[in-house]
Protein backbone atom coordinates (compact mmCIF):
# COMPACT_ATOMS: atom_id res chain seq x y z
CA UNK A 1 0.00 0.00 0.00
CA UNK A 2 1.53 3.78 -0.65
CA UNK A 3 1.42 6.08 1.79
CA UNK A 4 -1.39 8.22 0.39
CA UNK A 5 -3.90 5.30 0.55
CA UNK A 6 -2.87 3.98 3.84
CA UNK A 7 -4.00 7.50 5.29
CA UNK A 8 -7.13 7.44 3.71
CA UNK A 9 -10.71 7.27 6.25
CA UNK A 10 -12.21 4.40 5.88
CA UNK A 11 -15.46 5.24 4.41
CA UNK A 12 -14.71 8.11 2.63
CA UNK A 13 -12.06 7.15 0.36
CA UNK A 14 -12.99 8.35 -3.11
CA UNK A 15 -13.58 11.65 -1.92
CA UNK A 16 -10.39 11.98 0.34
CA UNK A 17 -7.67 14.68 -1.24
CA UNK A 18 -4.20 15.39 0.50
CA UNK A 19 -4.11 18.89 -0.75
CA UNK A 20 -7.47 19.97 0.57
CA UNK A 21 -6.23 19.08 4.43
CA UNK A 22 -3.10 20.26 3.49
CA UNK A 23 -3.31 24.03 4.84
CA UNK A 24 -1.96 26.90 2.32
CA UNK A 25 1.80 27.98 2.48
CA UNK A 26 0.80 31.68 3.15
CA UNK A 27 -1.74 31.30 5.84
CA UNK A 28 0.22 28.51 7.32
CA UNK A 29 2.99 31.36 8.25
CA UNK A 30 0.64 33.70 8.77
CA UNK A 31 -1.26 31.82 11.77
CA UNK A 32 2.41 30.35 13.18
CA UNK A 33 3.46 34.21 13.26
CA UNK A 34 -0.24 35.28 14.95
CA UNK A 35 0.67 32.05 17.57
CA UNK A 36 4.27 33.57 18.00
CA UNK A 37 2.36 37.32 18.74
CA UNK A 38 0.20 35.97 20.82
CA UNK A 39 2.34 34.50 23.05
CA UNK A 40 4.72 37.66 22.98
CA UNK A 41 1.78 39.75 24.00
CA UNK A 42 0.83 37.71 26.86
CA UNK A 43 4.32 38.06 28.45
CA UNK A 44 4.42 41.64 27.36
CA UNK A 45 1.19 42.32 28.75
CA UNK A 46 1.59 40.40 31.37
CA UNK A 47 5.10 42.37 32.56
CA UNK A 48 3.31 45.48 31.80
CA UNK A 49 0.36 45.01 34.52
CA UNK A 50 3.11 43.77 37.07
CA UNK A 51 5.35 46.73 36.47
CA UNK A 52 2.93 49.54 36.00
CA UNK A 53 3.31 51.14 39.14
CA UNK A 54 7.10 50.89 39.11
CA UNK A 55 7.36 52.79 35.59
CA UNK A 56 4.72 55.61 36.93
CA UNK A 57 7.01 55.80 40.19
CA UNK A 58 10.00 56.33 37.21
CA UNK A 59 8.73 58.88 35.30
CA UNK A 60 7.76 60.47 38.78
CA UNK A 61 11.22 60.82 39.86
CA UNK A 62 12.10 61.70 36.34
CA UNK A 63 10.16 65.15 36.18
CA UNK A 64 12.68 66.80 38.20
CA UNK A 65 15.33 66.27 35.43
CA UNK A 66 13.87 67.15 32.40
CA UNK A 67 15.66 70.30 32.51
CA UNK A 68 18.93 68.66 31.67
CA UNK A 69 17.77 66.56 28.42
CA UNK A 70 17.15 67.57 24.87
CA UNK A 71 13.73 68.61 23.61
CA UNK A 72 13.01 65.43 21.78
CA UNK A 73 13.25 63.85 25.31
CA UNK A 74 11.30 66.07 27.12
CA UNK A 75 8.37 65.35 25.05
CA UNK A 76 8.91 61.63 25.33
CA UNK A 77 9.26 62.30 29.26
CA UNK A 78 6.52 65.45 29.92
CA UNK A 79 3.27 65.99 31.30
CA UNK A 80 1.38 64.35 28.59
CA UNK A 81 3.77 61.03 29.06
CA UNK A 82 3.53 61.19 33.26
CA UNK A 83 -0.01 61.11 32.69
CA UNK A 84 -0.55 58.02 30.21
CA UNK A 85 1.40 56.58 32.25
CA UNK A 86 -0.65 57.07 35.43
CA UNK A 87 -4.37 55.91 33.30
CA UNK A 88 -1.87 53.21 32.69
CA UNK A 89 -1.59 52.17 36.07
CA UNK A 90 -4.96 53.20 37.30
CA UNK A 91 -6.62 51.30 34.04
CA UNK A 92 -4.20 48.39 34.39
CA UNK A 93 -6.54 45.49 35.57
CA UNK A 94 -9.06 46.39 32.45
CA UNK A 95 -6.27 46.85 30.10
CA UNK A 96 -4.41 43.24 30.87
CA UNK A 97 -8.04 41.47 30.60
CA UNK A 98 -9.25 42.90 27.48
CA UNK A 99 -5.75 42.28 25.91
CA UNK A 100 -5.96 39.15 26.89
CA UNK A 101 -9.30 38.81 25.33
CA UNK A 102 -7.82 39.92 22.53
CA UNK A 103 -5.22 37.34 22.69
CA UNK A 104 -7.25 34.80 22.98
CA UNK A 105 -9.92 35.45 20.01
CA UNK A 106 -6.85 36.06 17.95
CA UNK A 107 -4.99 32.53 19.02
CA UNK A 108 -8.83 30.79 18.37
CA UNK A 109 -9.28 32.82 15.14
CA UNK A 110 -6.11 31.55 13.86
CA UNK A 111 -6.62 28.27 14.96
CA UNK A 112 -10.09 28.10 12.93
CA UNK A 113 -8.31 29.66 9.94
CA UNK A 114 -5.73 26.85 9.98
CA UNK A 115 -9.22 24.30 9.87
CA UNK A 116 -10.37 26.83 6.77
CA UNK A 117 -12.93 28.06 8.77
CA UNK A 118 -14.35 31.59 7.79
CA UNK A 119 -15.14 32.11 11.21
CA UNK A 120 -11.96 32.37 12.16
CA UNK A 121 -11.20 35.59 10.55
CA UNK A 122 -13.71 37.75 12.52
CA UNK A 123 -12.53 36.56 15.42
CA UNK A 124 -9.45 37.22 14.35
CA UNK A 125 -10.48 40.64 13.39
CA UNK A 126 -11.97 41.28 16.71
CA UNK A 127 -9.30 39.82 18.43
CA UNK A 128 -7.19 42.80 17.28
CA UNK A 129 -9.56 45.47 17.67
CA UNK A 130 -10.31 45.05 21.46
CA UNK A 131 -7.12 45.74 23.05
CA UNK A 132 -6.44 48.80 20.44
CA UNK A 133 -10.27 50.13 21.51
CA UNK A 134 -8.99 49.80 25.48
CA UNK A 135 -6.18 52.13 24.74
CA UNK A 136 -7.93 54.69 23.54
CA UNK A 137 -10.89 54.02 26.22
CA UNK A 138 -8.40 53.68 29.18
CA UNK A 139 -5.62 55.60 28.31
CA UNK A 140 -6.31 57.92 25.14
CA UNK A 141 -4.45 58.88 22.07
CA UNK A 142 -1.10 59.67 23.59
CA UNK A 143 -0.69 56.45 23.65
CA UNK A 144 -0.44 56.17 19.87
CA UNK A 145 3.19 57.21 19.27
CA UNK A 146 6.49 55.36 18.47
CA UNK A 147 6.56 51.67 18.81
CA UNK A 148 3.49 51.40 20.36
CA UNK A 149 1.27 52.62 17.03
CA UNK A 150 3.48 50.02 15.18
CA UNK A 151 2.67 47.36 17.67
CA UNK A 152 -0.87 48.51 18.28
CA UNK A 153 -2.25 49.84 14.41
CA UNK A 154 0.50 48.92 11.90
CA UNK A 155 1.43 45.28 12.47
CA UNK A 156 -2.70 43.98 13.10
CA UNK A 157 -3.59 45.75 10.11
CA UNK A 158 -1.34 44.08 7.48
CA UNK A 159 -2.12 41.27 8.98
CA UNK A 160 -5.14 41.39 8.86
CA UNK A 161 -4.85 42.40 5.15
CA UNK A 162 -3.02 39.55 4.47
CA UNK A 163 -5.64 37.03 6.25
CA UNK A 164 -8.27 38.47 4.17
CA UNK A 165 -6.10 37.62 1.22
CA UNK A 166 -6.26 34.20 2.18
CA UNK A 167 -10.09 34.37 2.69
CA UNK A 168 -10.33 32.14 -0.59
CA UNK A 169 -9.04 29.17 1.37
CA UNK A 170 -11.42 29.33 3.73
CA UNK A 171 -15.11 27.99 4.17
Amino acid sequence: MTDIQQKQPAGNAANWDPEKKKVPETLNVLTILTYIGCGLGLIFSVYGFFTAQATYELMLQKQGSLDNLPDFAKKMMGPEMLEMYHKMFENRIPILLLALIGYVLCFYGATQMRQRKKMGFSLYVIGEIVPVVALFIFIGTGAMIGVTLVTSLIIPAVFIILYATQLKHLS
